[in-house]
């Protein structure tokens, strides 16, 4: 293990106040909360690779691991409760599939949303000083009923009731250089008003940095034209770790802190089909599929209304769009503002402020995967900050 991630674990091992991580993906929002002042003592995924990475980044034991199904989990909560005892917060974001406006059944019926379900039953037996639920927007819509919901699960006697209030937070307005909306519910037991603390989190907004804040310095890459071929390390494949020396800079700072980095990691280019490539060249920054330039070997011309973002590339000096875990299938919505091919998982990881020694395992889809499905770091980090004074 490097130097530098050994110092980066350190920091946390020191950490005052801990939490546990529900759905914890690769671990983004786990570690905006680390930096600041908070330390996991149990960690639930059911995505084995994903949890390799999480776990593969920090010095937990096994023991602190539950890989697996939540529901599994709940099953056994007595046999857990004792590690879970006086946790400070709990977090996480179940997955729901119900959400939209047009949806009729209530959140808590709807079979498509037992994960949520799953959550307040946790939240309802551990009952921590906070917790936080982040979510995708379309979770305001439903607002009283998930209002509804938690009182139901969390205050149904008299005895150390949770107050809780809801936000739409933007991940640009705390410097990400990503337009990305969460939905984010917070409540806490002791008695402090939940606008209070939102307020707190607001005082961390700064402007954003925009894409080429987060794509300078790294190496540029050429164009893999070979398919299947991801064991290859050059400097047209890339690299899954090198020797590098970053450039130090304003957002070198802003995701790495003080720390001195001298490896690179998940820096891989991914196979495009001679057309793509061509497309790629052709279209100006801010173009999509409609754009002139492609008109002639536009695949899609009959479906332009559907597909007119199918392929869009990137503004050097705008935020980016959202990252999602799309672009495991492909990255023609994220074409490099610079270079014919898409975005690698690194460069994606900087858009998503992970810290350039946070290492992604499994395959490479899996990388684009795990990034796009993280809540963005110093997103999470300007929320734990905001709970922190409170504790």
């Amino acid at each position: 293990m490097s130097v530098q991630k050994n110092a980066r674990l350190n920091e946390q091992e020191k950490s005052p106040f801990t939490f546990i991580d529900l759905f914890a993906g690769a671990g983004g929002l786990s570690l905006g909360l680390e930096q600041a002042g908070f330390l996991p003592v149990f960690v639930n995924e059911i995505v084995p690779q994903f949890n390799e990475t999480y776990r593969k980044n920090r010095n937990l034991s096994d023991e602190q691991y539950f890989v697996g199904d939540i529901k599994k989990l709940n099953e056994k909560i007595d046999e857990y409760l004792p590690r879970f005892k006086d946790a400070d917060l709990v977090c996480g974001g179940p997955p729901c599939q119900g959400f939209s406006m047009a949806n009729r059944q209530r959140i808590i019926d709807d079979p498509r949303n037992q994960l949520y379900k799953e959550y307040l039953k946790l939240l309802s037996v551990v009952r921590p000083k906070f917790f936080i639920m982040e979510n995708v927007r379309g979770m305001s819509n439903k607002w009283e009923e998930i209002r509804e919901n938690f009182e139901t699960y969390l205050n149904s006697d008299d005895n150390k009731k949770y107050q809780f209030s809801s936000h739409l937070l933007y991940a640009e307005d705390f410097g990400v250089p990503q337009h990305r909306e969460r939905f984010i519910v917070i409540g806490n037991r002791l008695g402090i008003p939940p606008e209070k603390v939102f307020d707190e989190i607001f005082k961390n907004k700064k402007k954003p940095f925009v894409l080429k804040n987060a794509l300078e310095g790294l190496p540029k890459l050429g164009i893999k034209k070979v398919k299947g071929k991801n064991n290859i390390e050059d400097d047209d494949s890339g690299y899954t770790e090198c020797d590098f020396t970053y450039k130090r800079n304003d957002f070198y700072c802003f995701i790495n802190g003080n720390r001195k980095i001298e490896k690179l990691y998940n820096h891989k280019n991914r196979y495009n089909n001679p057309r793509d490539i061509e497309i790629y060249s052709r279209l100006p920054q801010g173009a999509n599929s409609l754009h002139e330039s492609i008109e002639d070997i536009m695949p899609y011309k009959s479906r332009n209304d559907i597909f007119k973002d199918k392929y869009f590339k990137l503004e050097e000096n705008k935020i980016c769009k959202t990252i999602t875990s799309h672009m495991r299938f492909d990255c023609n919505m994220y074409i490099h503002p610079w270079y014919a091919r898409g975005l690698t998982p690194r460069e994606a990881a900087r858009i998503q402020t992970f810290p350039d020694d946070y290492i992604f395992y499994g395959s490479q889809n899996s990388w684009y995967a795990q990034i796009g499905n993280a809540v963005p770091v110093k997103l999470a980090y300007a929320i734990g900050k905001g709970i922190a004074k409170f504790l």
